[in-house]
């Protein structure tokens, strides 16, 4: 997510510069053609292709759209996932006492098993934040721009592996176990399901508050799908696709009708094609490359919901309420990116 107060103009041209050498060579061939070799045939009437400059820019907006709102579900999800996560804190403290057990634990042994549910809640974090972090085949981390702007801006990545994530808050019983599953955040939520059962047996949690532990283990789950569903669909191709090709259509045909409107003005103003072909061209692909950074906000990139920083606060928060003072520093933003 960046940070900043703004988008730098330099951090824009950075990211669009290739774009930029190919609407000056677009702009340039034809208009060279016809001003100096005389090609007045090149010239095309400007209302059909203004025609395609509306239809476009409604898909760009249209697109835009549709974007923007995946990427607005997914930080409402992630602040649901925030709050969930407080209340499972809050829950794993009060609820998980001695008031009904058949055999009252120790005070030490009651914290402990407080300390290894929320940890385990931690682990289910990390393990989610991995796995929407797989790179998908349609997302577009991979593409020269975006690598381009990561090492201009230096882009923070992830720091640790899962492994060695995961080693910090499980047992090495239950680290050897999660890893050996696909889903591994599933897998985590299963165990703590596991246990809050086991804790019911032991008379640790009354009836009530263990089904009040496990809907909220239930709405974990659907926070995490509701995750994946936008991780692992993607925006409809062929809204992404052909609207890609109708940009370029209009783009490529702009200075073929722009010559003779120039040139009403006087014979040596048809030069003024070039410069006024890369700006129009410049609003429209950057439009839609606007839509474009939005459509997969779990990739990675720049534009994304900051889940790593997200993650980061929530641990904080729960480790908190286990009273205790290591704790680690909030994440903060790099170069006005924060993940």
């Amino acid at each position: 997510m960046h940070a900043g107060k703004n988008f730098g103009l330099f951090e824009a041209i950075m990211w669009t510069r290739h774009d930029i050498y190919k609407y000056i060579i677009i702009a340039a061939v034809p208009t060279i053609f016809y001003e100096s070799f005389h090609c007045e045939w090149l010239a095309l009437p400007w209302l059909p292709i203004a025609l395609i400059g509306t239809a476009v820019a409604f898909l760009v907006g249209f697109k835009n759209n549709a974007t923007y709102d995946r990427l607005w579900e997914a930080r409402m999800i992630w602040g649901a996932i925030v709050n969930s996560s407080r209340s499972w804190g809050m829950m794993v403290k009060t609820y998980i006492t001695n008031k009904h057990a058949q055999q009252p634990l120790p005070e030490s042994e009651l914290k402990e098993i407080h300390r290894r549910m929320i940890y385990r809640h931690v682990a289910w974090l990390s393990a989610l934040r991995h796995q929407l972090r797989q790179p998908r085949e349609w997302e577009t981390m991979d593409k020269k721009y975006n690598i381009e702007y990561k090492r201009f801006f230096t882009v923070p990545e992830e720091v640790e592996k899962l492994e060695d994530d995961l080693a910090k808050h499980l047992s090495e019983e239950d680290k050897e176990y999660v890893l050996s599953k696909k889903n591994r955040a599933t897998h985590i939520i299963s165990l703590q399901a596991e246990e809050l059962k086991e804790l019911l047996n032991k008379g640790l949690i009354e009836d009530f508050r263990h089904i009040e532990l496990q809907q909220l283990l239930s709405d974990l789950y659907e926070h995490q799908g509701k995750c994946e569903r936008i991780k692992n669909f993607p925006y409809p191709r062929q809204f992404a696709t052909l609207n890609l090709y109708f940009v370029w259509l209009f783009i490529i045909l702009l200075p073929f009708g722009m010559m003779q409107e120039f040139e009403k003005l006087g014979h040596h103003f048809t030069w003024l094609t070039i410069p006024f072909t890369v700006l129009v061209a410049w609003v429209f692909h950057t439009m839609d490359k606007i839509g474009e950074s939005s459509e997969n906000p779990f990739m990675g990139g720049a534009n994304d919901v900051p889940i790593s920083a997200l993650s980061r606060t929530i641990e904080i928060d729960l480790r908190e309420m286990l009273d205790e003072t290591n704790l680690p520093k909030p994440l903060e933003a790099e170069n006005n990116i924060l993940m």
